[in-house]
């Protein structure tokens, strides 16, 4: 089915995309505000721990299916054409060396301060 192709090539790209990002976060001639979006959208693409679990009816689908391609996307806007240019030959470059998606742990701790911060606000709205 071709809609199934399409999706399939979809995801593929968005995943090279996000390794772009990764390349470009540690290029030289990216600029720093565009490198600590950069940073934040591969760490939180590249953890292995959602913010939104799946097992969430409709929003643990939403951060995958949406806000991450939308992040994604900003970032890559963002860059610099020459920069974007040489990432996505590095990233296509490093895809096709590695059969694996990169981890990055940092991302998952990223994802558990943010549920820390969210249980210790609760708590303290709950105190009163």
């Amino acid at each position: 089915m071709a809609i199934f192709r399409s999706l399939r090539a979809w995801a593929r790209r968005l995943k090279l995309d996000a390794l772009t990002l990764w390349f470009a976060w540690r290029h030289p001639l990216t600029p720093r505000w565009i490198k600590g979006l950069c940073l934040f959208v591969v760490a939180y693409a590249l953890s292995p721990i959602d913010l939104i679990p799946d097992f969430v009816p409709i929003l643990g689908y939403l951060d995958d299916a949406i806000v991450l391609p939308a992040l994604i996307w900003l970032a890559l806007r963002l860059l610099p054409p020459r920069v974007l240019q040489t990432c996505r030959a590095q990233a296509q470059e490093w895809a096709e060396r590695h059969l694996r998606r990169p981890r990055m742990w940092a991302g998952a701790a990223l994802v558990v301060l943010v549920w820390l911060i969210a249980l210790w606000l609760c708590w303290r709205w709950w105190q009163g």
